[in-house]
């Protein structure tokens, strides 16, 4: 399945709208990797426990959103937006929304 962030795709003429599609993730980091993390970012390095959480729950966002395409007989998503937020007591929680256009080619 095609995914883009643009609004329409260069190579092939949509012939359909199917309608709206998200996929949502919400992932917890553990206390360890917080500990770690903040350790890496007092140092100056870069957090590589976050990097690898943030890729997770936008793989689980993006997976999830192409599965409710198919459902709808969507060859392609089109204008797809990625949203971060930390949610629950103190920020706890990571929560990643993937949205876009299921369309049919």
């Amino acid at each position: 399945m095609i995914i883009s962030t643009t609004p329409k795709l260069e190579t092939h003429k949509i012939s359909a709208y199917l309608g709206i599609v998200t996929g949502e993730t919400i992932i917890g980091a553990n206390v360890f990797k917080d500990f770690f993390a903040g350790i890496r970012d007092i140092v100056g390095g870069r957090s590589g426990s976050y990097e690898k959480v943030l890729r997770e729950a936008k793989d689980l966002a993006l997976k999830e959103m192409e599965q409710r395409a198919k459902q709808i007989g969507a060859d392609a998503i089109v204008g797809v937006d990625l949203d971060y937020e930390t949610v629950g007591p103190n920020g706890g929680m990571l929560m990643v929304t993937a949205s876009g256009t299921a369309v049919k080619l």
